[in-house]
C-alpha cells in the first residue's frame, strides 16, 4: 500500500495548482451568482488518511455543514465540501447580506438552499479543474447537503455514496469577501486504485513506493 502522506513538494505543488484554478473558477461563478466580487485562494493541500478527515475539520463532534456527492467516470470516488456551522453563518452573512443568527438558531430554508448551491459550485469547479488537467472523464452525482457532527456525517455520507478509499486529497479554501475570511475544506476521496490513475494523468511520478 502506497503511503501517500509522503508526497514531495513537486507533487503537492501540482495538486495546489489544480486547487487554485478550481478556486478561481468557483470565485467567478459565485461572483456572477451574487453580483459581488469574491476572492478565493488555496493556502494548503494535503493528502491525509481517510480516518483523519474528521479531526482535520475540527474533530468528530464538531457540527459542520457538508455538501457531498459521488464522482463517477475514469477516476471514481467521493467528494465533500465541509465548513463549520459558524463559518457557514458568517459566509451567508457576507455573501448574501443576511443578518448573522445566534448560535443554535436553525438555518432557514433559503440559507440551506444557498449553502447547497455554494457547495455545488465549489465541488463542480474543483472537479472540472481536475478533469481539465487530467483529461479524465469525471461526472458528479446530484449533491446532497447535511448538517451534523463531522464524524457521523462522514460515516453516513460515505455509506450512502459507496466504497471508501484509504486516502483523501484535501484542499483548504479561503474566502475573502468583506472583513471576514471564511475557511472551508474540500475533500476528494478516490476509490481504491484511482489515486494512481489521477497522478499518472497529471504527469506526476507515482510508483507506489512512498
Amino acid at each position: 500500500m502506497a503511503n501517500l502522506t509522503k508526497l514531495d513538494a513537486f507533487q503537492l505543488d501540482v495538486l495546489r495548482e489544480v486547487g487554485n484554478i478550481g478556486a478561481g473558477h468557483a470565485a467567478t461563478a459565485l461572483s456572477q451568482l451574487i453580483q459581488k466580487n469574491i476572492d478565493m485562494r488555496v493556502p494548503q493541500v494535503n493528502i491525509i488518511p481517510f480516518d483523519e478527515i474528521a479531526e482535520f475539520v475540527g474533530g468528530p463532534e464538531e457540527v459542520v455543514v457538508s455538501v457531498f456527492l459521488r464522482v463517477e467516470g475514469d477516476c471514481p470516488g467521493n467528494m465533500f465540501f465541509i465548513i463549520d456551522l459558524q463559518s457557514a453563518r458568517n459566509m451567508l452573512s457576507e455573501l448574501l447580506g443576511l443578518e448573522p443568527k445566534d448560535e443554535g438558531e436553525p438555518l432557514s430554508e433559503i440559507e440551506v438552499s444557498a449553502l447547497r448551491e455554494i457547495g455545488n459550485i465549489l465541488a463542480g469547479s474543483y472537479l472540472s479543474s481536475l478533469a481539465d488537467f487530467t483529461k479524465l472523464a469525471m461526472q458528479p452525482s446530484v449533491p446532497a447537503l447535511a448538517i451534523d457532527m463531522a464524524g457521523a456525517l462522514l460515516s453516513h455520507g460515505l455509506t450512502q455514496l459507496g466504497q471508501v478509499g484509504d486516502y483523501a486529497l484535501t484542499i483548504d479554501t479561503l474566502f475573502f469577501e468583506g472583513s471576514k475570511a471564511v475557511q472551508g475544506h474540500f475533500s476528494l476521496i478516490p476509490d481504491p486504485g484511482s489515486f494512481e490513475k489521477l497522478f499518472t494523468s497529471l504527469g506526476v511520478p507515482f510508483d507506489g513506493n512512498y
